[in-house]
């Protein structure tokens, strides 16, 4: 016997009379959830940073996977698992240096009004901007402390948003819509096989990592709080299904953990999916593909995921990657008996569908998506070319995880400056403790081989040092001691592998489950230490001194960083917001930015060569190996890494990556 799906009669608006009418025993269709998450502001496929067509990415090629599906399923639902309004220049463009009125729409959102979208929710990310512009963007009208309301609604982007676990301090109510029901009308086919029409009640309730409240403390604090994912589905699941839900699709973002469960925890999907009457579990945030059979995540190989046919316990579950490059389906067959709908979950099939097709090459994208939003595109591309300065290298992050300090060293000088300065005019309790700081490589190749900084010699402009600081982050600093810092270096240290020494075999230096954001890096002349990745994580800094003595345990520093890690973001041990002793009213890409106007011209000699870790010497029997793209030994070498070398120009893997080694002897 089948599931059943609702056994109570709707309560259907007044504008929804119409599809009323009972159904016949025997009436089956075919829906399919469609679901794109992590869009970022990459409403096409175009790199703001590199000022170039990229097709790896983009709504303008998803829209075509989605018009592919329309053709290929009788009927669908398109919804979004939010991470959708910031992340790429545009995005900051229309929110921050050209702010979009009310009355219009980001370019992401006109896109995904032609797209037709029957839903989406909230990220994290889409925090960032705050909450006057949130809510503007989203046509909702939030009644918390300190947030300027326009006269009416501003305009929306044309579908549902939903978010239930995110409620304002002021009225303790939901921020956003906790949930909608849309009445789908479906092409089916009664008993006797004749096309039908009928409708399907489908519930959609929104959710977002509640570590929101860390991550954008300055922006929420005092104004919204969230609840855990559990609390919040076990509040709202009965009474959706009391308002005639037939099916409800939870749109979560965040991904998968089996860590004892917390209210606050960033990826509890885990346990929302062992809520009961969750139909669908549409995911986000860990920018993963899945079901994928092939994946190494540790995440998907827990107990009860099943990642070839992609369920959580036994409830259907997609995660379409990120930034458009995928496609989610969850495929599924309904049966109505004269009572309601039912699921044949034999038949239920949840896949992905990539841009990039099987010869490597791309679906062509929907030019009406460039059509629709090319003024801001072109607007931006404009802003983005003004000059701020200029060098006299190459900063990339090819080779960061073994040593590179191009693309870092100056985002870490900018930052310690401004510490400094704010320090001596506002905070001279603190005139005497060092100043270090610390930054990371946001793109180190996790969406492709094209997914690097990579800023030519020559002319610096915004684009420039945005592709040097990826995020809208604002700067923090925190005071540690030195056992602290420590800490805080060899939690980044989890970046590596561990390595046998004895082993003949190659050995993997990276550990893909790392982000390369979390390798917190320092690059002062005064700051040394080594990191011997044969020691277990949490083992391996050795040898930390400052200014060439041993850093003490109590010592004292200021650690320039960002508003992220400073607040807990990344689980730094130490970190949670209450070292923070400077929270700036500045982001970290506007003080980058300042710092280059005053200094003019940067040089490798001053602003691009100081390295303050290096690896531990160890002889390895077999090879230390890492991959990057081909043909960049000459930036390894420009940058002293005289240990690196390039062993195949494709590594296998048919991702457009080479092979390199590290010889950690030298």
């Amino acid at each position: 016997m089948k599931p059943r799906l609702s056994h109570l009669l709707p309560l259907i608006p007044a504008a929804a009379s119409a599809f009323a009418a009972p159904v016949a025993p025997g009436t089956h269709a075919t829906l399919a959830i469609l679901e794109t998450t992590d869009l970022h502001a990459n409403v096409v496929g175009y790199d703001y940073f590199k000022l170039a067509q990229d097709p790896s990415f983009g709504l303008d090629r998803t829209a075509t996977l989605i018009a592919q599906a329309r053709g290929e399923f009788p009927n669908t639902v398109l919804l979004d698992d939010g991470d959708t309004i910031q992340g790429t220049a545009l995005g900051d463009y229309q929110a921050l240096v050209a702010p979009v009125k009310c009355g219009e729409l980001p370019a992401i959102y006109q896109a995904m009004r032609r797209l037709g979208y029957d839903g989406g929710s909230v990220g994290n990310h889409d925090f960032n901007y705050g909450l006057g512009y949130l809510g503007q963007v989203t046509g909702t009208r939030f009644d918390v402390p300190g947030i300027e309301q326009h006269a009416k609604p501003c305009a929306g982007p044309g579908f549902p948003i939903v978010l239930a676990n995110v409620y304002s301090v002021r009225t303790h109510a939901p921020l956003f819509a906790p949930y909608r029901i849309i009445d789908k009308r479906v092409r089916a086919k009664d008993a006797a096989g004749h096309a039908v029409e009928a409708t399907v009640r489908i519930g959609i309730i929104g959710f977002t990592t509640p570590t929101i409240m860390a991550w954008d403390k300055r922006a929420l604090e005092g104004r919204v709080y969230t609840e855990g994912l559990v609390e919040t589905a076990r509040r709202y699941l009965p009474e959706m299904r009391r308002q005639g839900a037939d099916l409800i699709v939870a749109i979560s973002h965040g991904g998968l953990d089996a860590s004892p469960y917390s209210p606050t925890m960033e990826n509890g999907n885990y346990y929302l999916a062992q809520v009961p009457g969750i139909d669908a579990l549409l995911m986000g945030h860990a920018h993963q593909l899945f079901p994928n059979p092939a994946s190494k995540v540790a995440q998907f190989d827990l107990p009860h995921v099943d990642k070839v046919r992609g369920t959580v316990f036994g409830v259907p579950a997609v995660m379409a990657n990120l930034w458009g490059k995928d496609l989610g389906v969850i495929r599924f067959d309904l049966r109505h008996d004269g009572k309601g709908w039912t699921i044949n979950r034999d038949r239920t099939v949840v896949e992905t569908r990539a841009t990039q097709q099987s010869d490597k090459s791309y679906v062509a994208a929907d030019p009406a998506v460039l059509d629709r939003v090319r003024t801001a595109h072109e607007a931006t591309i404009r802003y983005v070319q003004t000059p701020v300065g200029s060098t006299d290298f190459r900063m990339s992050t090819y080779f960061a995880d073994v040593g590179d300090p191009s693309a870092i060293q100056a985002v870490n000088a900018a930052q310690a400056d401004y510490v400094r300065n704010y320090v001596k005019a506002n905070l001279p309790q603190y005139k005497d403790v060092p100043v270090l700081s610390v930054s990371a490589a946001f793109k180190s190749g996790a969406a492709g081989p094209g997914d690097y900084t990579d800023v030519a010699p020559g002319s610096l402009a915004l684009n420039n040092a945005a592709d040097l600081y990826l995020y809208p982050n604002a700067l923090y600093a925190v005071k540690v001691d030195g056992a602290g810092l420590k800490a805080w270096l060899e939690h980044a240290a989890g970046r590596f592998n561990t390595i046998d020494p004895a082993r003949t075999a190659p050995q993997e230096l990276v550990n893909g489950g790392f982000p390369s954001y979390n390798f917190d890096t320092v690059t002062s002349p005064d700051l040394r230490y080594e990191i011997d990745v044969t020691r277990p994580a949490g083992q391996r800094i050795r040898n930390l001194a400052w200014r060439g003595k041993p850093v003490a345990s109590d010592q004292a520093f200021l650690v320039a960083t960002n508003n992220y890690r400073a607040s807990g973001g990344g689980g730094f041990p130490g970190l949670d917001g209450s070292r923070t002793v400077i929270a700036a009213p500045d982001t970290n890409r506007d003080v980058l930015i300042a710092w280059i106007r005053a200094h003019k011209r940067l040089t490798r000699a001053t602003d691009g060569a100081a390295r303050s870790w290096r690896f531990a010497r160890v002889h390895t029997a077999g090879p230390v190996v890492f991959h990057a793209p081909p043909g960049k030994l000459d930036l390894a070498r420009a940058a002293g890494l005289d240990n690196v070398s390039e062993m195949r120009a494709d590594d296998g893997q048919g991702k457009g990556f080479a092979l390199y080694a590290v010889d950690l002897a030298k």
